[in-house]
Order: structure tokens, then sequence, then C-alpha cells
């Protein structure tokens, strides 16, 4: 009798044993397989694309170095337009500006477009699709109709005024992005950040990076042209598509 009960407790405890040990390999499975799904879909936002009051102000700072002005109104618009202080956005196959647009307001510095050239042309090399333009130059009174019906707004003075016044900033839709092409962008625009060319923002409710270049990148490109061209010598048409 005391056999029969010795070997059903042996029987009974090393059932129990079996079975804690596939639960707790089981356990460990499904958290590894978990702990694996979730990693896969962490994607990475750099801090320097966030917004922030001090980006605000790091943009109007560039623009008082600059010495240009907020654009007040349309007047002042086709004046800058008229002496070629501002040029008409590209429009190819590697970018596109939204229709909704007005054509007054389809410009920006020369060296904004410089860079979107170059950085359209990076992209449509690596995805063969075009960025799109969602916005550029607005003037002051555009502003501040934008400021009534859209609290995200940035003002229309003071030290955080919206840099799009000035006529340094464009805003590019991502919306239809893949995370893919969305870490592109952020990586080459964090690049271009770290050189100190731009000031970039990753617009969360508006869906689009908000980008203010520096006419620094004009000296920037030309070196960059200089040191790839055949005997040092720049090659009309060569734009710069790399992220160096």
């Amino acid at each position: 009798m005391r056999a029969t009960y010795r070997t059903s407790f042996t029987v009974t405890l090393l059932m129990l044993v079996l079975s804690t040990g596939s639960f707790a390999a089981t356990i460990k499975a499904r958290y590894h397989r978990a702990t694996v799904h979730h990693a896969r879909h962490v994607r990475w936002t750099p801090v320097l694309l966030k917004g922030s009051h001090d980006s605000l102000l790091r943009q109007n700072a560039e623009i008082d170095r600059l010495q240009l002005p907020r654009i007040q109104n349309d007047q002042a618009l086709e004046g800058l337009i008229a002496r070629d202080e501002l040029v008409a956005l590209p429009e190819n196959h590697a970018i596109r500006v939204d229709p909704r647009i007005e054509a007054t307001r389809r410009y920006c510095r020369p060296w904004t477009r410089n860079f979107l050239e170059d950085f359209s042309q990076a992209y449509y090399k690596e995805f063969r699709q075009p960025i799109q333009v969602n916005s550029a130059v607005r003037t002051v009174e555009q502003q501040e109709r934008l400021a009534r019906t859209n609290h995200n707004a940035a003002p229309a003075d003071g030290e955080t005024a919206s840099s799009h016044l000035a006529g340094v900033t464009v805003d590019i839709a991502k919306r239809g992005m893949t995370r893919r092409q969305r870490a592109f962008v952020e990586g080459y625009l964090v690049n271009m950040h770290n050189l100190g060319l731009v000031e970039a923002v990753e617009e969360r409710r508006q869906a689009c990076f908000h980008v203010m270049v520096s006419d620094r990148y004009t000296a920037w490109r030309d070196s960059k042209m200089l040191a790839t061209a055949p005997h040092g010598r720049p090659t009309p048409g060569n734009s710069v598509n790399s992220q160096q």
C-alpha cells in the first residue's frame, strides 16, 4: 500500500514539474515574441525634429541675422519677386507643389530652392517618387488670417513669428509616406541640422515637415559641387544628392 502511494506521489510530482517547466517555457516564448513584435514597430523619432519654443526662437534669430523683412502684404511680396529676391518653387519629376497653393505663394528664397532641388532629387533617387511642397512664402496678413482659424499656427509677429513670413521656409508633406520614407526624410533633415544648414520640425497635427533653410546652404552646396566636379570646376546642373 505504501509502495503504491509512493509511486503515485512520485508520478504526480514528476508530471507537475514537467507541466511547470512547459508552462514557463511557453510564457518565456510568448514574452520573447511580444518583445520582438513590439520592437519592430517602435519608430525612431529624432529629438531634433520635435517642435519647441526654442526652435521658433532659433528660426527668428536666423532671419534677423540675415536682416530679412517679414513680408507684410501682397504688394511687398510682389516687389521681392520682381527683384528676384524670391524665386519660384521648382516643379519637376522629383517635386510637385500642392495645387491648392495660390500662384503668388509658390515662391521662396534662392537658397531654399537649392535645398529643395537637392533634397527632392535624393528622395526621388531612393524611392522613385516625388515630394510635395504644401506651403512656402506667406505674408503677415495671411498668417494673421491663418492664426484665427488654426490654433497651431505660429504668430504673425514677435520672437516666435512664423519663419514662412521671410520666405526661407517650406512645408513638405508627409501624408502617404511609408515608415521607411519618413525615416529617410528624418535622417536627411537631422544631418542638415547638424551641419547648421536647416532648422526642421516634424509637425504632428499638420502632417508635414517644416523646414527653414539658412543661406549658408548655398556656400555648402557650392563647396560640395566643387569637390565632386572634374578638375575642381563646378558642373552646370550638378546637384548635391547625398546626405553628407
